[in-house]
């Protein structure tokens, strides 16, 4: 059984934004892809400053701590520009359970049936949120990806994540 308060007491501690490979603390994305570094869950404990990409690893581990069973994923639309992602966790706990913590509209746990129920839901939170409901079916993409084992660029984590299994056909 998932400990929700202990992920939310730990996860509550974590600000959103990112740190860049000189250190440099960031609440705005500009710069991000030219000096974004992956931080690990270690890293992240200590700066309690994170994107996505950085809070679903701290999720991760401690879904894992916790002996539950996740998957991680990571949604993305190619539209040759600005290419919006989000990453999230779904672990199983009798039902499955997306958390939610850097998507602060979203925030929250959110319990579904089945897995493909639970990413068609933050797919179309998605589009909603990122695309304003309008988008090429053909462009956007989840992949479910593995841990990385250690700290990736923005462009090494685009390649990290799309090495993993592609869901798009499923949905």
């Amino acid at each position: 059984m998932i400990n929700r308060a202990k992920i939310d007491a730990e996860m509550a501690q974590i600000d959103y934004g990112w740190v860049d490979k000189n250190g440099g603390r960031h609440e705005q994305l500009a710069g991000f892809s030219d000096s974004y570094t992956l931080q690990l869950p270690a890293e992240l404990r200590q700066s309690k400053l994170g994107v996505c990409w950085d809070q679903v690893e701290l999720e991760r581990e401690l879904f894992v701590e916790q002996g539950a069973e996740v998957k991680t994923f990571f949604i993305v639309y190619y539209d040759g520009d600005r290419c919006p992602t989000h990453t999230f966790a779904i672990a199983e706990d009798g039902r499955y359970v997306w958390y939610e913590h850097a998507w602060a509209k979203h925030a929250g746990w959110h319990e579904f049936a089945t897995l493909e129920d639970a990413l068609r839901d933050v797919r179309e939170k998605f589009i909603a949120m990122e695309l304003n409901g309008e988008f090429d079916p053909d462009q956007l993409c989840i992949y479910e990806y593995s841990a990385p084992t250690e700290k990736l660029s923005c462009l090494d984590f685009y390649h990290h994540c799309e090495a993993g299994k592609s869901l798009n056909q499923n949905l």
